[in-house]
């Protein structure tokens, strides 16, 4: 852009300082004693059922999933569909798995999946890693948040180091003040502005652009229906994401800051919702397509697609309105991966290793100065390297944390495996992984594998899991044989109950069902 829109400008500002000032006000909301981590890195888990909902909403669905997906349909067709029915596969898992360990966290005081682990299988070494691979596959996922703002501020024409420098001492002070308390305020906030821009976008443009006949007329066979040499890709992307989403350590905070198993469990039915949304999403790359507009800034490729169509076909003052939007919805899972991050390197890196005697107003203390830390990191590198790093890096992260899930959700149900398979099964999955996309140079999230003469396309986190069990199960066998230690698992049956309540109490009743 060669001007800047002055209404656009004006009522974009005007957004963001009302949503700074909810950030910072977040701090009396079911004020607690942020000195301690429970308070400022789980807001005390005291979310229930709305607020939840609102939490997760705005931690699962990013700013960036709402340029990239988009932006996968205008350049690769269906194939970027996948987005849509991983997000329901998602929701099952969810719903199996994730109140069981809300239970264990709620009796065991666990602020991170490596917290389990280390209890479960007798093995810092092997919750060490588990919370490294959460930082290293957090990390970039941060990084492309900045990046999604850095696009939308692009488009806005204005000078985008500054003002996304700006946006990160915003985020980093009512994050380092607040806690996951400013987040969840602020995902109800960029929910409702999302639901809005979107509906509007569909009831402005689908006229304007001749009606859906005209619209799917205008695309290519190839941008309607997978092609056979998509379907392996397409539905091992949904299923591996799905297992993936699950083990995120974004997605496990969240998980941890409600307030009983029924608010997961009511909300693995209510959270399918927010796939409207994204179904309505994905068809925004239709329009844009059908509209003919072009990618305006080449270095972005076609991740400015939606900014530039929104900017196309709204008033500057809504453009406005639509770029707050999407900005707050990179603030808030920023916010919340920063936080995550900061939980587990301090509880399982910090206080394990470098004092183990530490406070808890000092381990919530070095809990803020490393959210800060990982969100300056994430600043500089998506300022110094190319965005397509931040990518392949993220797509290295799926990869990753996937190998986590023997330990984590296998680990729910059983600790057959013995902890030093796991960690052999955890290196080969990384290598493998990682080794099968260095080969096609990070150009792809899937892998072609030919068995029986047919090649069919698999992504890459779900062809090196099974080979990270076979590991598990293989060395589990012959250090049994061998009577190697297994480790002593401290948790009993009456961990994994819900604690009972009674209706007579009304106030754990009210706590337990507050929103």
């Amino acid at each position: 852009m060669g001007t800047i829109d002055i209404p656009l400008l004006v009522v974009f500002i005007g957004i963001f300082v009302l949503v700074t000032i909810l950030g910072f006000l977040s701090v009396r909301w079911h004020a607690g004693n942020l000195n301690r981590i429970q308070e400022w890195g789980l807001a005390g888990r005291r979310f229930g059922v709305l607020m939840f909902w609102f939490l997760l909403g705005g931690d699962v669905y990013t700013a960036y999933t709402y340029m990239a997906i988009p932006a996968l349909l205008f350049s690769g067709g269906a194939l970027g569909f996948y987005a849509v029915p991983y997000t329901m596969l998602f929701y099952p898992l969810f719903f199996v798995f994730l109140p069981r360990l809300w239970t264990l966290a709620k009796h065991r005081g666990y602020i991170t999946a490596a917290d389990f682990v280390r209890e479960r299988f007798d093995s810092p070494l092997l919750a060490l890693l588990v919370a490294i691979t959460g930082l290293f596959s957090t990390m970039p996922y941060i990084a492309l948040q900045m990046l999604g703002m850095q696009v939308v501020l692009a488009q806005m024409g204005v000078p985008v180091e500054m003002a996304l420098f700006i946006a990160f001492l915003i985020l980093a002070a009512y994050t380092y003040i607040s806690g996951l308390r400013a987040p969840a305020m602020l995902a109800a906030v960029k929910n409702g502005m999302v639901w809005i821009v979107v509906i509007l976008a569909l009831v402005i443009a689908v006229p304007r652009l001749g009606g859906w006949g005209h619209i799917f007329a205008s695309l290519p066979q190839s941008h309607v229906l997978l092609t056979p040499a998509q379907y392996g890709s397409y539905a091992s992307l949904a299923l591996g994401s799905a297992f993936a989403l699950l083990l995120y350590p974004h997605i496990l905070t969240g998980m941890l800051s409600s307030n009983s198993r029924k608010v997961l469990k009511r909300n693995a039915f209510l959270l399918p919702i927010y796939n409207l949304l994204l179904a309505l999403i994905c068809l925004l790359g239709y329009l844009a397509f059908a509209s003919g507009i072009k990618p305006t800034h080449l270095s972005y490729q076609t991740n400015s697609i939606l900014p530039a169509f929104f900017e196309q076909i709204f008033p500057g003052w809504f453009t406005g309105f639509a770029f707050a939007a999407l900005v707050i919805g990179a603030l808030v899972p920023a916010s919340i991966m920063s936080i995550a991050a900061a939980n587990l390197f301090t509880r399982n890196i910090y206080r394990e290793y470098i004092s183990p005697s530490c406070s808890e107003r000092e381990e919530s203390r070095v809990a803020r100065f490393v959210s800060l830390v990982i969100k300056a990191g994430a600043l500089i590198f998506i300022s110094v390297f190319p965005s397509t790093l931040a990518v392949n890096l993220q797509l290295l992260g799926g990869i990753w944390i996937l190998q986590t899930l023997p330990s984590v959700l296998i680990g729910l149900y059983t600790r057959w495996f013995h902890r030093w398979a796991l960690i052999c099964g955890w290196a080969v999955g990384i290598i493998v992984g990682t080794w099968l996309v260095l080969v096609q140079r990070g150009q792809s999230s899937a892998y072609p594998l030919t068995i029986g003469g047919t090649t069919i396309s698999i992504y890459i986190a779900l062809i090196a899991l099974p080979i990270n069990l076979l590991v598990c199960a293989i060395l589990t066998l012959i250090l049994r044989g061998l009577g190697v230690a297994a480790g002593r698992d401290v948790l009993t049956p009456a961990d994994f109950v819900d604690p009972p309540f009674s209706l007579s109490d009304p106030k754990t009743f009210l706590k337990r069902n507050s929103i």
